[in-house]
């Protein structure tokens, strides 16, 4: 048997899902510690007098593309008018 062969379990290569899991276990590490520094950020700009929920509506539509939130904004105009608000 070769070394190749004794690293595989049922056809799968042991070695390779083994490091692969550990890289996805660090990775959900690292994103649990970036999520804690937003929390910090946002519980900062609260205690600044910042509105949190304005600031996560700013970042999302930070996200969009020009078209999609010229269009997200045509339609929000539109119901608005449609009901008199």
């Amino acid at each position: 048997m070769t070394d190749e062969n004794q690293n595989e379990v049922g056809g799968i290569a042991a070695d390779r899902l083994r490091s692969l899991i550990e890289r996805i276990e660090r990775l959900e590490e690292e994103k649990a510690a970036i999520a804690g520094d937003i929390r910090d950020v946002f519980a900062e700009a609260k205690s600044a007098g910042f509105d949190v929920k304005i600031m996560r509506a700013v970042l999302k539509l930070r996200k969009m593309n020009a078209a999609d939130r010229d269009e997200q904004e045509f339609l929000l105009e539109t119901y608005r008018k449609a009901l008199d608000i």
